[in-house]
C-alpha cells in the first residue's frame, strides 16, 4: 500500500497525531461566504518550458478574488492539511487557492533539487496565479518548512503581483540553521528529511522498485542510518542514491558557507524582498533561529517601507509539526493550541482584500511564555526592556554528579575568589593569584581551594544521546521537544552547572548565549550547550540547545584547526527562548561535546569526511578571572506573572 507522505515528517505516529489535531482545529470559527469548486491538474508553464501542475480551488460565485498560492514538494493533494485548514476552507472565505507541486515532485515535470529552481519557478508561478480566471491580480503565499523556502526565494525575485507571504517554521539560510548549525551537520534532520519525504517521492517517479525498496528500508531503520560512517553516503548499500537524492552528497561536500550555498541565502537578500511577511516559529522547531532572524532582518533591511513595517512574528511552544499544546513531555495548555487558520485569514484579508480588521494596530511580536503558558506581545524582538544577565560558571570541586559538578552565579570569578580568600586570609595575601591552577591556603586547618577548570573526555564512539530539543524529523530515534534530562546529566562527559533554587520568578525572553573558555587535546572538536529548567521535584526540562564546531569558531566560510591544549573562547548560540523560571526552580546549563544524532559526531581527528580513526579528546572548561566562562540570558525586568 502506498504510504501517505504529506510533509517532512512521514513517521506514522506524528502523522496520526497531526491529522487528529487538524480535525480539531482546521475550521475557523466564523462562517464562510462562498461555495467552492475545484479544478485538478491545472498547468503552469515555466520560463524553460517545464510544466508544473496545480489544483485550483475557487469560489463558485461570479466575481474576482485574490489568490493564495502554496508551492510544495509533498503532494498538492495533501496541501499540508495536517497543520492548515483544507484549501476548500480558505476558498470558502472567498479566495482562489492554488496548490502546486514543485518541479520534479508528484505530478509536476522536471527534476527536483532543493532550492535550485524555487526562485525562478516561484516568480513564474505567482504571475501565473495572478492571471488565473477570476483573479483580482493580488497573490499571497503560505505554507511551512520547505514551503516557507518556496515563498522567500520567490519573494526575493520580486514578482509584481505578490502582495504578502506567510512563511512558517522555516529557515533564513540553507547552510547555517538548515543543513548545518554552528558548523556541525544537523544530521537527524538532513538524513531523515530525504528518506521520509522528498527522496521517497522522487524514487516513486522513477518506476524503479529497487530504488524505492532501498529508501523505504533505510527510512524504517533511521538509527542505523545515523550510525553509518562516513557521512558522505546516505544509502551506501544502494546504487540509486545519486539518482533519487543527488543533492545529499553536495550538502556533505560543501561543509562551509561557500558559493554553493550563498545564492540561496535569504539573510543575504532581505533588501530584495518588498512584501510583508507573517513569520510563524516554534520554540522547539529545527528552524527557530531562521524564523526569528527573518523577522528581525526584514524589519531592518527589507526592500520597501511596507516590507519593513509589515513584518509580524508569532512564536509558540511547538516543534516542527504538529503544532499541538503537548510537545515532548510537557502540556503547555489550551493557549498553545494551533492558531494558524485564524491568523492567516486575518492576515490575508488585510493585505489582499484591504479589510480594516485592526491588523495594522497590533504589536508586531507575539510570543508564548513557557512555564507561565501565556502569550506576551512586544514592539520588537527581542523585547527592548529585556536586559542581558550573566551567570558565571563555578566549580564546587566535587565529583561530576547532578547538583554536584558546578554552579551558576552572578558573581564574577574575581569576586568569587576574593570572597573565598578573604574568609580565611588577610586581604593583602589574596592579591597573589594563580588563575590556571588550584589556589590553596591553609589557616586553622581549613583549606581554601578554587578549581580553575573542569574536564571530561569526549569519545566519538560513545556520544551523548539526543534527548529532546529542536531536532527533526524522527522522534523515535532523535527525540524532539522538552524532555527530562536527568539521565543525560548523570553522564561523566556532561558538565552540569546550576543556580540555587530561585527566590522569585524570573522570565527569560530573548537570545541565549554561552561564552566558553575551553581547550581540547584534539585538532578539531565540538562543544555543546543546553539550557535547562530544573523543577523542585528534580525533573529537568531542556529549553534551548546549541553547538559550535571548533574549526568554525571564527567564520562559517572556512575551517581552521585548533591548537591542541590552547585555551580558546567559543561563542555558542543556543537560539532564543521565552520561559518563566518559577520560584523554587533552578536555572541549569549542560556543557559537553556531543548531542547525537541531533548533530553529527566530530571524530576529533580533523577529517570530517570520515577518513582515519576517531580520536578521544580530553576537554577542559575554564572559569577563572582570566577565562570567565558564562551563560548570557535575556531577563525581563518584570516577569509576565507580575503583569496585569
Amino acid at each position: 500500500m502506498r504510504q501517505p507522505n504529506p510533509s517532512l515528517l512521514a513517521r506514522s505516529a506524528l502523522i496520526a497525531a497531526a491529522m487528529t489535531a487538524a480535525a480539531m482545529t482546521a475550521t475557523p470559527a466564523w462562517s464562510a461566504a462562498c461555495t467552492v469548486k475545484v479544478d485538478h491538474d491545472v498547468p503552469a508553464k515555466m520560463r524553460d518550458g517545464t510544466t508544473l501542475l496545480a489544483d485550483v480551488y475557487r469560489p463558485s460565485e461570479a466575481g474576482t478574488y485574490p489568490v493564495l498560492l502554496m508551492r510544495l514538494p509533498y503532494n498538492k493533494s495533501d496541501a499540508q492539511a495536517f497543520v492548515y485548514a483544507r484549501p476548500e476552507v480558505y476558498a470558502s472565505h472567498c479566495y482562489i487557492v492554488a496548490i502546486q507541486d514543485v518541479r520534479g515532485q508528484y505530478k509536476s515535470e522536471g527534476t527536483f533539487y532543493p532550492f535550485r529552481n524555487e526562485g525562478a519557478d516561484g516568480y513564474d508561478s505567482v504571475e501565473w496565479a495572478a492571471a488565473l480566471p477570476g483573479s483580482s491580480g493580488k497573490v499571497g503565499m503560505y505554507g511551512f518548512s520547505y514551503v516557507g523556502a518556496t515563498q522567500w526565494l520567490a519573494a526575493a525575485e520580486r514578482p509584481p503581483h505578490l502582495v504578502a507571504i506567510a512563511p512558517a517554521q522555516t529557515g533564513s539560510d540553507y547552510f547555517d540553521g538548515w543543513t548545518y548549525e554552528g558548523g556541525a551537520l544537523s544530521q537527524a534532520f538532513v538524513q531523515s528529511w530525504p528518506l521520509t519525504s522528498v527522496a521517497l517521492s522522487a524514487s516513486r517517479r522513477l518506476g524503479n522498485q529497487q530504488a524505492l525498496n532501498d529508501i523505504q528500508a533505510a527510512a524504517g531503520k533511521l538509527s542505523s542510518v545515523y550510525a553509518q560512517s562516513p557521512l558522505s553516503r546516505l544509502l551506501p548499500a544502494s546504487q540509486y542514491e545519486d539518482t533519487v537524492a543527488p543533492y545529499y552528497g553536495d550538502w556533505i561536500a560543501h561543509n562551509t558557507w561557500d558559493a554553493y550555498w550563498k545564492p540561496w541565502s535569504i539573510r543575504a537578500r532581505y533588501d530584495q524582498v518588498a512584501v510583508p511577511a507573517l513569520n510563524l516559529a516554534g520554540w522547539y522547531d529545527v528552524f527557530l533561529r531562521g524564523g526569528v532572524e527573518n523577522y528581525a532582518g526584514m524589519r531592518e533591511r527589507g526592500g520597501s517601507d511596507a516590507a519593513r513595517s509589515g513584518q509580524r512574528l508569532v512564536i509558540g511552544p511547538w516543534s516542527h509539526m504538529p503544532w499541538l499544546r503537548k510537545v515532548g513531555e510537557l502540556d503547555f495548555g489550551a493557549e498553545a493550541s494551533n492558531p494558524i487558520d485564524a491568523l492567516l485569514l486575518r492576515w490575508f484579508d488585510h493585505w489582499l482584500k484591504g479589510e480594516a480588521n485592526g491588523l495594522d494596530a497590533d504589536k508586531p511580536v507575539r510570543i508564548f511564555v513557557m512555564g507561565a503558558n501565556r502569550w506576551r506581545e512586544a514592539d520588537s524582538w527581542p523585547p527592548a526592556e529585556a536586559r542581558t544577565v550573566a551567570f558565571y560558571l563555578q566549580s564546587r570541586g566535587q565529583a561530576n554528579t547532578r547538583f554536584g559538578n558546578g554552579s551558576l552565579t552572578a558573581e564574577k570569578p574575581e569576586e568569587q575568589f576574593q570572597q573565598k580568600c578573604a574568609a580565611v586570609l588577610r586581604p593583602e595575601l589574596c592579591e597573589n593569584k594563580e588563575p590556571e591552577r588550584f589556589r590553596v591556603s591553609v589557616k586553622n586547618g581549613n583549606a581554601l581551594a578554587e578549581q580553575a577548570a573542569d574536564q571530561y573526555r569526549y569519545d566519538p564512539a560513545d556520544p551523548v544521546p539526543s534527548a529532546g530539543g529542536h531536532s527533526c524529523c524522527s522522534p523515535d530515534s532523535a527525540p524532539i521537544g522538552p524532555m527530562d534530562q536527568a539521565n543525560i546529566e548523570d553522564r561523566a562527559d556532561v558538565l552540569y552547572y546550576a543556580t540555587p533554587p530561585l527566590e522569585q520568578d524570573m522570565e527569560v525572553t530573548g537570545p541565549v548565549t554561552v561564552e566558553l573558555y575551553a581547550s581540547s587535546s584534539a585538532v578539531d572538536t565540538d562543544f555543546t550547550a543546553k539550557l535547562v529548567d530544573v523543577h523542585p521535584d528534580g525533573k529537568a526540562y531542556n529549553l534551548a540547545n546549541g553547538i559550535i564546531r571548533a574549526s568554525m569558531r571564527e567564520t562559517l566560510e572556512r575551517r581552521t584547526p585548533i591548537e591542541p591544549g590552547k585555551v580558546t573562547k567559543y561563542t555558542i548560540d543556543l537560539g532564543p527562548t521565552s520561559s518563566l523560571f518559577q520560584r523554587g526552580h533552578r536555572i541549569a546549563l549542560e556543557i559537553s561535546s556531543s548531542n547525537f544524532p541531533h548533530y553529527d559526531r566530530n571524530p576529533n581527528n580533523g577529517n570530517l569526511d570520515g577518513a582515519g580513526a576517531p580520536v578521544v579528546a580530553e576537554q577542559r572548561v575554564l572559569h577563572d578571572d582570566t577565562n570567565p566562562s558564562r551563560l548570557l540570558l535575556s531577563v525581563m525586568p518584570k516577569p509576565i506573572t507580575e503583569e496585569p
